[in-house]
């Protein structure tokens, strides 16, 4: 645009002198060529200002006229002579180039360098000379042609340039951050080979470890197996030197007793020593054993007395065998597992703890954690007697073999003994130093064993009123304790998740089984004794062969816990009160277990009647359910 500027003086001097008149305007025509891209000079006139005021409308050339009368012919042919100059200037269309004379991209370039460098009165000077040569003309740079964007594109390629080199930095720290990487990889990679070589090296020595215990094992199989057969027959001889060692005890107990009669003046008639309990004699002449007996009084016959004031109790050597290994199959009918809830007895303001069946008579008693047991008639499920005494709740009970007396545990540390014609408390035993969880009465009547949160078990004379031995051997609360029938065997089950067999005789554990992985609540023997079942604080239920003090089966009804287990008569269910409020019948010749739904919360105890028709169970609401 400097350019046209600085030509558009020097055209204009050059069209006066060429055509010696003015130019009058040409604003149409201007127009259409402007738009074929030509440029053309248009000359104002500037009047002189006009001495009145007034202003005067302009009359455009298009719709000029001649008006008739009012102008003079000299100033007509004036105007038709412009007119023809005019047309004449039209039609030589005189057009500047259409290119501008000098280049802008070369002002342009030098200008812009000029500034960048600070150099503003060199560019002063240029500017002036550049302007004052174009406008004369002397500047001949039409031949130079197009001269490339230089500068621009040196622009664009430095503006490009550190982008990259932005990139080839981002790149480069990229690329230090992968070596990085691949170097700690690499160590990861190292250190995981290392230690997969020396797993699969210990790997190949377990194996070859395991094969070399596998032969040594192998060698030693025979000789564990003779272990085992010895082991089988010192415990048969055992059981044989004991029925010896009962039976001698028996005969040493009958002379000591024919002393005694002997030395008071009795008549020398003895009871007859039976050896072998089926044979009996009657009116037999003197044999060895009376004679024998009147040859150690004669011996003895210097001795003192044996003090009469001794009041402890023997343990039964020879006692009758338990009537229930001679059930006939015929006479048992087959197992019920159809019960249904029959009738809900309210008896305790507290949870039931314990449900035991009277051994001939249609009664129960109940004991709950409010301190008190009841005995209820059967079926209608009135009170008959109510037991006050203890000063803490109650958790086991068990009737003596005659039926006609009671042994309740608390924990309040003690047993007491109670007269179930008048529900008095006739012996209070105390020695455990927490609370008694179980008691079991002896089958003659003269012993009753407890066991304890104290670790320990005691076995109590009925008759000296003392405790007679104190097991220890447990590590955690003993929960159970039951006598095996009709002999000196007790059972125990404890929160160490053992059982152990006691010698009541001598307070010594026989064996010990393991297999529970949990607390065992509770543990009991079949009516033939061959079975012992036991169950623990996770829901399993265990089964022992007791002849060979190993395990049979064990049965998952948890994860609620097992808190009582109790058999049928027959010996062929096994029913399981649980945390759940749920109890669990086995059938032990199936493996089928059925369950009876009914309590509302936390079933406690679970007994069956007589003649296992129907079953007692009892929950934490202080309920007895009877089903039928």
């Amino acid at each position: 645009m400097a350019a046209e500027e600085g030509m558009a003086p020097s055209a204009l001097r050059v069209l006066e002198e060429a055509l010696g008149v003015g130019l009058t305007s040409a604003g149409a025509t201007a127009e259409a060529v402007a738009a074929e891209g030509a440029y053309y000079l248009e000359q104002v006139t500037i009047t002189e200002a006009s001495e009145d005021d007034y202003e005067y409308e302009e009359i455009p050339d298009d719709n000029f006229s001649i008006p008739e009368g009012e102008e003079d012919l000299a100033k007509a042919i004036h105007m038709v002579q412009e007119q023809a100059i005019d047309t004449h200037i039209l039609e030589q269309k005189t057009v500047l180039p259409s290119k501008p004379a000098v280049p802008e991209v070369i002002e342009d370039f030098l200008c812009n360098f000029l500034i960048k460098m600070g150099m503003t009165r060199t560019l002063d000077c240029f500017q002036s000379e550049w302007y004052e040569l174009i406008q004369k003309g002397i500047t001949e740079l039409r031949e130079v042609g197009n001269v490339p964007d230089v500068y621009t594109q040196n622009m664009l390629l430095e503006n490009e340039n550190k982008n990259l080199r932005k990139d080839l930095k981002h790149y480069k720290q990229a690329a230090d951050k992968a070596r990085e990487d691949l170097l700690k990889t690499q160590k990861e990679r190292d250190f995981h080979r290392m230690h997969h070589k020396r797993v699969v090296q210990e790997k190949n020595k377990l194996i070859n470890d395991l094969k070399g215990l596998k032969l040594h094992y192998a060698s030693y199989e025979p000789t564990i197996r003779v272990l085992h057969e010895k082991h089988h027959t010192l415990l048969k001889q055992k059981m044989l030197t004991s029925l010896e060692r009962d039976r001698a005890v028996k005969q040493i107990s009958g002379l000591q007793a024919s002393w005694r009669l002997m030395d008071t003046g009795h008549d020398i008639y003895v009871p007859e020593i039976r050896v072998v309990p089926s044979f009996e004699k009657e009116n037999a002449p003197e044999g060895p054993t009376q004679k024998g007996l009147r040859e150690a009084r004669e011996q003895n016959k210097c001795k003192t007395k044996m003090k009469d004031n001794t009041k402890d109790s023997e343990f039964p050597t020879d006692m009758m065998p338990n009537p229930n290994l001679y059930l006939c199959k015929e006479n048992i009918g087959p197992a019920k597992f159809d019960y249904k809830l029959n009738d809900i007895f309210r008896l305790h303001e507290l949870p039931v703890s314990c449900i035991i069946v009277h051994p001939r008579r249609d009664i129960l008693v109940s004991c709950g954690e409010d301190r008190l047991w009841k005995v209820v008639g059967l079926p209608k499920g009135n009170v008959l007697l109510t037991g006050f005494g203890h000063t803490d709740w109650l958790s086991n009970c068990c009737f003596h073999p005659s039926g006609n007396k009671l042994a309740t545990s608390s924990g309040d540390t003690t047993v007491k003994l109670w007269d179930l014609s008048n529900g008095n408390c006739i012996l209070t035993l105390e020695g455990h130093n927490h609370a008694v969880w179980s008691c079991t009465w002896h089958s003659c009547g003269d012993f009753v064993a407890s066991s304890s949160l104290d670790t320990t078990s005691k076995i109590w004379d009925v008759n000296s009123e003392r405790c007679r031995c104190t097991l220890y051997g447990h590590t955690d609360s003993v929960n159970s304790i039951e006598f095996f029938p009709y002999s000196n065997t007790l059972l125990t089950g404890s929160a160490d998740k053992t059982l152990s067999v006691w010698d009541a005789r001598t307070g010594k554990c026989e064996q010990s089984l393991y297999g529970h992985m949990h607390s065992i609540n509770d543990a009991t023997f079949a009516p033939r004794g061959h079975i012992i079942a036991s169950c623990d604080a996770c829901g399993v239920t265990k089964l022992w062969d007791f002849r060979k003090l190993l395990p049979i089966v064990s049965i998952d009804v948890g994860p609620s816990p097992g808190n009582e287990v109790n058999f049928d008569p027959s010996g062929r269910v096994l029913a399981q009160a649980s945390g759940n409020g749920v109890i669990h019948l086995l059938d032990l010749k199936s493996g089928q277990i059925h369950k009876l739904m009914g309590h509302e919360s936390e079933a406690h105890t679970v007994v069956f009647s007589q003649d296992g028709e129907s079953l007692f169970s009892g929950g934490s609401d202080g309920t007895v359910r009877t089903w039928s």
